[in-house]
């Protein structure tokens, strides 16, 4: 199966699962290129970018399995 590139944006609204989250980031980062993340204090979010480069179902798997953190939202965005 073909890779492909992709954006993961993750919003945190809940520091309470940041232990989970990095254990997903942890589990799959034979794939991740690259990550950014930054505080955005006057709404108390965190937001991280995520580069992945990998088969579209692994990034869809992913993004799913972020997206079910109790707080946190996550998209992807393909190149």
């Amino acid at each position: 199966m073909d890779n492909k590139v992709a954006v993961v944006g993750i919003i945190l609204r809940d520091v309470a699962a940041v232990p989970a989250l990095n254990e997903i980031l942890s589990s799959y980062d034979q794939y991740i290129v690259g990550r950014m993340g930054l505080p955005h204090v006057k709404d108390d979010l965190r937001v991280i970018s995520i580069i992945i480069d990998a088969p579209s179902d692994v990034i869809a798997f992913f993004t799913g399995k972020i997206s079910q953190l109790e707080g946190v939202s996550s998209q992807a965005l393909y190149a």
